[in-house]
């Protein structure tokens, strides 16, 4: 299965602010393992910043572990679209 880096807003911009931490960090897990059609690491990444952001101790882990896969550029992408679902109103 090849990796594919996808624009991280029509993957995840359906999903309410108001969703759960749980449920943020489950569809990280979706996006890091392919489940959600492919491996998008950039949105997996958005997703387990956005449930840290919301309480989820668990998501630091599958974080820092997804980070170490992933290009400078691709954490940096992932932290700016974490802020940005964060702050929309």
């Amino acid at each position: 299965m090849g990796i594919v880096q996808m624009n991280v807003m029509p993957a995840i911009s359906a999903v309410s602010p108001e969703a759960s931490a749980e449920t943020f960090l489950e569809l990280g897990l979706w996006h890091a393992s392919g489940r959600s059609g492919s491996v998008d690491l950039v949105a997996a990444q958005t997703l387990f910043n956005v449930a840290l952001a919301k309480g989820c101790r668990r998501a630091a882990v599958h974080r820092a572990e997804l980070a170490q896969e992933m290009a400078p550029h691709q954490v940096a992408e992932a932290l700016r679209e974490a802020r940005r679902l964060l702050t929309r109103h």
